[in-house]
């Protein structure tokens, strides 16, 4: 894949998603759990959305139970916990795998684009990546970076 609009993800209702409907938007997208030590950064993350929606920002939630099976949960039963507990709006995806021979085709893209700290794998839930407007994944933030401090590097390129 050259292009991160090329891919086609599916949402966590099972329906084959463009991320090519994203173009022209700045995008944080996030492997998450709802039972990790990190979960309450959903709070963090729907705050920025509310703050940044409206000038094109997007948060893309790709629940990972990769991690301590800390996402065991069904789609629905994921989307119940978020709504409920956070009052997440922002678009969840369908459960998938971020590292691995079954790795989702994305994470494979993203990983490829910013290596982490440690290397390319995911080291845990929460890690997040940064799109600007053109597709490019301009940063690669570890799990404990709060959406707080994630701010300043989205306010650069809206």
């Amino acid at each position: 894949m050259s292009s991160i609009y090329e891919m086609n993800v599916k949402d966590n209702k099972g329906e084959s998603i463009s991320l090519g409907d994203y173009k022209g938007k700045v995008l944080l997208i996030v492997n998450t759990a709802t039972g990790c030590g990190f979960t309450p950064q959903y709070q963090g993350l729907q705050e920025m959305y509310e703050k940044y929606n409206d000038q094109g920002f997007e948060i893309l939630d790709f629940p990972c139970n990769q991690f301590g099976n800390q996402a065991p949960g069904s789609s629905d039963e994921i989307a119940t916990f978020c709504t409920g507990r956070f009052g997440i709006k922002f678009k969840q995806f369908e459960k998938i795998d971020v590292n691995g021979e079954n790795e989702s085709p994305l994470y494979t893209y993203l990983k490829n684009e910013k290596k982490g700290k440690l290397g390319k794998n995911i080291k845990w839930n929460f890690e997040k990546f940064l799109i600007d407007r053109e597709g490019n994944v301009v940063k690669r933030f570890a799990s404990t970076t709060t959406p707080k401090k994630i701010e300043k590097d989205v306010e650069k390129i809206i």
